[in-house]
C-alpha cells in the first residue's frame, strides 16, 4: 500500500483551515490535493487531534488485514 504524502499533522492542518471557512477547491489547490482527497481525510480524521491521528494509525498498523488473515489461516492448514 502506497504511503501518503502527508502526515497526521498537515492532513490535520488542512481540516482545521477548511473548518475556518476557506474553499475545498481553494485548499486543494494551496496544498496540491484533489477534492476527493480532501473529503476522504475529512471523513477519516475529522474532529481528530494530533494525538488521536497517530493513535489511529498505531491501531491500524497493529491489526492486519483481512486478506493477511485470510493467508496466515491457510498456511497454517497447509
Amino acid at each position: 500500500m502506497r504511503t501518503s504524502r502527508f502526515t497526521e499533522e498537515q492532513i490535520i492542518g488542512v481540516l482545521k483551515e477548511g473548518e475556518t471557512g476557506v474553499a475545498v477547491k481553494e485548499l486543494c489547490r494551496k496544498h496540491g490535493g484533489c477534492d476527493q482527497t480532501y473529503y476522504r481525510w475529512k471523513a477519516k480524521y475529522g474532529g481528530l487531534e494530533v494525538s488521536e491521528a497517530r493513535r489511529l494509525r498505531q491501531l491500524e498498523d497493529e491489526n492486519p488485514s483481512a486478506d493477511g488473515l485470510k493467508q496466515m489461516v491457510a498456511e497454517s492448514v497447509s
